[in-house]
C-alpha cells in the first residue's frame, strides 16, 4: 500500500511541474516581447515564413537577423534566429520559444542579443 502513496504522490508532482507558464517572461527575449504586437515584432526583424491556426491562437514560425558577426574569440560566424511566436486573437505574443539559435558576439544566445534590446 505505501508504495502505492509513494507512486501516486510522485505522479502527482511530477504532472503538477507540467503547468504552463503562460504570461510569466523566463528569459530576457520574452520579458521584452511577452504581451506586445506580433505586428511590432514583425515589422522589426521580418515577417513569418509560415503560420499554423490553434484554436483562437495563431503560432507564427519565424527566422530573421541574418548577419556576420565576429565573436568574443575572434572567429567570424554567419548568424541567425528561428522562434514559434504564439500571438493571441487580440495579435499579442503569448509565447516565444527559440528554435534554433547561435553563439552570439558577447555571449552564448545571438537570439538573445537580437531580440531582447528595446
Amino acid at each position: 500500500m505505501n508504495y502505492k502513496m509513494i507512486a501516486l504522490a510522485a505522479l502527482a508532482g511530477i504532472l503538477s511541474a507540467c503547468t504552463s507558464t503562460s504570461g510569466m517572461a523566463t528569459s530576457p527575449i520574452e520579458a521584452r516581447w511577452i504581451g506586445k504586437s506580433a505586428g511590432a515584432f514583425f515589422a522589426r526583424y521580418a515577417p513569418p515564413y509560415s503560420d499554423t491556426q490553434s484554436g483562437s491562437q495563431t503560432v507564427y514560425n519565424w527566422r530573421g537577423g541574418y548577419n556576420r558577426i565576429k565573436t568574443e574569440q575572434g572567429r567570424t560566424m554567419s548568424v541567425s534566429c528561428a522562434a514559434q511566436i504564439t500571438a493571441g486573437s487580440d495579435y499579442r505574443i503569448q509565447s516565444i520559444t527559440i528554435t534554433a539559435d547561435r553563439p552570439g558576439a558577447k555571449g552564448p544566445s545571438y537570439c538573445t542579443e537580437l531580440l531582447a534590446v528595446e
